[in-house]
């Protein structure tokens, strides 16, 4: 009898810790989400995240049936699927890690508030009730990926009366500096590195805040305000990000942009916008919230910026059309970075180095130049800051390493940025190589997309690293649609298998390796 329920405890033990291991995983999985339940629901009805979520809990359902019999070789059979069921949830590294702020501890303290009355309830009954009890554990334990659902209902109250305080605190640091300058910096994709360029080339002359990294939410925006925020800043620097339509306005209500810039549009997040109408619409929610005396940056080589008249000083900029105010022309790339030259509005022409590559690149400073001219910093002032740009981390950064170049443009991907990526990496004249998983979040796109991504590949690479065989099917179709060789396409399951791939390539050419996207965690 005492080995019973020493087994009996060991089993609890081991459960718990199973069931703790696995809400950590699913909680992170909600962040990733942006703690939105719809996003939420449709990550989980890709069918890859189904299969993942049942390896994760597939032990534990094993157990239910042995914790019923009761005896005690059975628990001991329990206890051994528990130890296998945290062995498949142990902690990994991952590209965004759980960042553990008081929300998520307080959906975790909820869940274990929930748990404990149902592990009260199990010790406390008896016979019959305990083995029901028992069973309810084991179902919940399967159910989390909805149960986080239920505690996120819970703490809904609560979590809006905390936002509620945080928004209202910062929108009274805004309104105690009245000459503080906001721009507004949103796009589908290239507004981190255009926020990045303008900050060092703003700083030059001004006292800049940015919002960090991607911090682009309105409670990262709060954040920022809240914790950085001095008198002494001239010009904030506010990232704008979106998932759904309001969510430019939003923020655009907290920080009431001065300026602001718009750096692309396209088909980005089309699983939770659904059309791409959406998303044109949302990011004009920035120019909609530009007051008179303020103007509206353009990236005009964007057809769904250029095609999208608005009634509001736009400065348009970009490396194409003679129609373009802020024009960046006879651009040359090279393993040492890029030159371009742009012209004054007196006609003279000022040229500029930066040791960025990339076409999309020099059109991201051009937006740069074109917001820190009109604030009043000279052409021939801005091209040392220029030169001084970094890349921004995994947004096509040259990496030197190990007798190869690496083109890092593991970034979230979307069609015109994998083309550019592409663009650039056929001006070399090395072995390249293009190695990616694909795009994701495409919705009904997604095959078309990324078909039409390994189409355009096909003659701008020599070799093909694909990591996932049916993530990469659409680019492999694309590919072999292109006539590329097959014998020069290389599937692998994991990044690590791709570098060993390459690693392992026979040519003594120097080799260039583009990474084009680098999946989330919520897709890896």
């Amino acid at each position: 009898m005492i080995e019973y329920y020493i087994w009996m405890l060991l089993w609890f033990v081991t459960y718990a810790v199973g069931a703790v291991l696995y809400e950590i995983y699913i909680v992170h999985m909600f962040q990733q989400n942006s703690y939105k339940p719809r996003e939420y629901r449709e990550w989980m009805q890709v069918h890859s995240n189904v299969g993942r979520l049942l390896g994760k809990s597939l032990y534990a359902a094993i157990a239910i049936p042995l914790v019923l019999v009761g005896s005690t070789g059975c628990l001991v059979a329990a206890c051994v699927m528990n130890g296998m069921t945290i062995w498949v949830n142990k902690p990994r590294t991952a590209k965004k890690p759980l960042v553990y702020t008081m929300r998520v501890k307080r959906m975790l303290i909820t869940t274990a508030a929930l748990y404990l009355i149902g592990v009260l309830l199990s010790l406390a009954a008896g016979g019959y009730w305990q083995r029901a009890c028992k069973c309810i554990l084991l179902i919940l334990f399967l159910l989390q990926p909805f149960f986080i659902l239920l505690v996120n209902w819970i703490n809904h109250p609560l979590e809006q009366a905390i936002d509620r305080h945080y928004v209202q605190d910062a929108a009274r640091i805004l309104r105690e500096m009245p000459k503080l300058t906001v721009i507004g910096v949103t796009g589908s994709y290239g507004k981190t590195s255009v926020k990045y360029f303008l900050n060092t080339l703003l700083s030059s002359q001004y006292n800049v805040l940015q919002t960090p990294g991607n911090y682009n939410t309105t409670l990262g925006v709060v954040r920022t305000i809240r914790e950085q925020m001095k008198p002494f800043h001239e010009i904030f620097l506010c990232e704008m990000g979106a998932r759904e339509v309001g969510d430019i306005k939003e923020i655009c209500d907290l920080v009431h942009p001065d300026h602001g810039i718009i750096t692309s549009i396209g088909p980005q997040h089309l699983q939770s916008f659904h059309t791409i109408e959406n998303i044109i619409g949302t990011k004009f929610e920035l120019a909609d919230a530009i007051p008179a005396s303020g103007k509206v940056f353009l990236n005009y080589d964007n057809p769904y910026i250029r095609g999208h008249r608005i009634a509001k000083n736009i400065v348009s900029y970009g490396t194409t059309g003679e129609d373009v105010a802020y024009r960046a022309y006879d651009i040359e790339v090279s393993p040492n970075g890029s030159t371009f030259k742009m012209k004054e509005e007196e006609g003279g022409e000022v040229v500029f180095h930066t040791r960025l590559v990339g076409t999309h690149n020099v059109q991201n400073i051009a937006g740069a130049i074109a917001v820190a001219h009109t604030l009043g910093i000279p052409m021939e002032k801005l091209r040392y800051p220029v030169k001084q740009l970094e890349s921004v981390p995994h947004r096509l950064q040259l990496i030197k390493q190990n007798g190869r170049i690496i083109l890092d443009d593991s970034y979230n991907s979307n069609k015109n940025g994998f083309k550019a990526a592409l663009d650039t990496l056929a001006m070399f004249r090395e072995l390249r190589i293009l190695m990616t998983p694909g795009m994701v979040e495409l919705g009904e796109k997604q095959y078309d997309e990324n078909k039409e991504a390994g189409v355009y590949a096909a003659d701008k690479c020599d070799y093909a690293v694909l990591v996932g065989k049916e993530q990469t099917r659409p680019i492999q179709d694309g590919l072999l649609e292109a006539s590329f060789p097959k014998s020069k396409m290389i599937v692998v399951d994991t990044l690590q298998e791709a570098f060993q791939m390459v690693n392992a390539i026979p040519d003594e050419r120097l080799k260039i390796v583009l990474i084009e996207n680098d999946l989330p965690d919520n897709y890896a």
